[in-house]
């Protein structure tokens, strides 16, 4: 009979030496490049009580968040699942900076199950947030920095992906869809399935126009190009769509000045994530990879459950991927 004693919950590994050592060097090297930039590092607690946990999170948060009882209060406790709620709080409960708040971070998350399949439910998660500065600037600044952590340490080949909610959210208004509408119409769209999108539409009977210009989002995707034809392609919608598109160009224009060795994709179908998302997205690709190395965007009113609604951006990523995939360092 096999001894399974040592055996470790499915999506849970022990990190051994030499992958320890390598992964101990990113972190220092990632913080040290977030603080050099004048990110201020925060270390959240792993555990906290349910309630305050998750104040204002969504329900998936919630179902991706391991629960125990604490023996001394008897109350419910919660494992985190992800970092940013906390920071967000940190931001507005506890600092209450009166100008913008630069927090950067790096600790393990628990996740119940995992974002892939055979994927990891322990993540070590590193990221930077800005609390505090609206507009697209602040959009820019994270972008900029979560590509300078990445060729810091060594990798090359990078490939930049941008969205917008704000076009999908406005065309969404446009057309008079609901809630539960819009969400469908975003989940087909994520998929690439245009003809489903059609027949949605169709059956709720959006004006043609409106039809048209959510259904050209299908095919939005490519270099920096579709910006223009964007353009085009949604005449006639609200200047809401309008200024999503401008905020995206002055992002490209920044970074193709930046880093003018990054390819940039925009994909203005891209929606997954609108519920939590209020503006620019932004995910970096290595070539061979189909899972993004680091990935966020704009989450306006985050802090609002703290009593503080300020604007925000930001980016994670998960360390012990990045120490997979980047040079061997001596």
């Amino acid at each position: 009979m096999s001894d399974d004693r040592w055996l470790l919950p499915e999506g849970f590994e022990e990190t051994l030496p030499p992958e320890a050592r390598r992964i101990e060097m990113l972190r220092r090297q990632l913080l040290d490049v977030f603080m050099s930039l004048g990110f201020d590092l925060v270390m959240p607690p792993m555990i906290e009580f349910l309630d305050a946990l998750l104040t204002g999170a969504d329900r998936e948060l919630d179902l991706q968040t391991f629960k125990l009882t604490d023996q001394i209060s008897g109350r419910l406790l919660g494992v985190r699942a992800d970092m940013t709620p906390q920071v967000a709080r940190i931001d507005a409960h506890y600092l209450r900076r009166e100008g913008p708040a630069r927090l950067c971070y790096c600790g393990s998350v628990l996740r119940t199950r995992p974002d892939e399949f055979a994927g990891p439910r322990e993540l070590i998660q590193v990221g930077a947030e800005i609390y505090g500065l609206a507009g697209p600037a602040a959009d820019i600044e994270v972008t900029d920095l979560m590509l300078a952590a990445m060729t810091a340490i060594g990798l090359k080949d990078l490939y930049l992906d941008l969205s917008h909610t704000g076009v999908g959210r406005a065309l969404a208004r446009d057309a008079g869809l609901d809630a539960q509408q819009a969400s469908g119409v975003f989940s087909a769209l994520a998929c690439k399935r245009a003809q489903e999108v059609a027949n949605m539409l169709t059956s709720w009977q959006v004006p043609k126009s409106a039809r048209d210009r959510m259904l050209a989002l299908s095919e939005l995707d490519g270099g920096p190009e579709v910006l223009a034809i964007a353009r085009t392609r949604l005449a006639g919608a609200s200047a809401e769509t309008l200024d999503a598109l401008a905020e995206l160009d002055g992002i490209v224009a920044a970074i193709r000045k930046r880093h003018p060795d990054t390819r940039i994709v925009c994909d203005l179908g891209e929606l997954g994530g609108y519920q939590y998302y209020t503006g620019a997205r932004y995910a970096l690709y290595i070539g061979g990879q189909g899972k993004p190395l680091a990935q966020g965007g704009r989450y306006d009113g985050i802090g609002r459950a703290f009593g503080r609604d300020r604007p925000a951006t930001g980016f994670s990523a998960d360390l012990r991927r990045l120490a997979r995939l980047a040079p061997q360092q001596n």
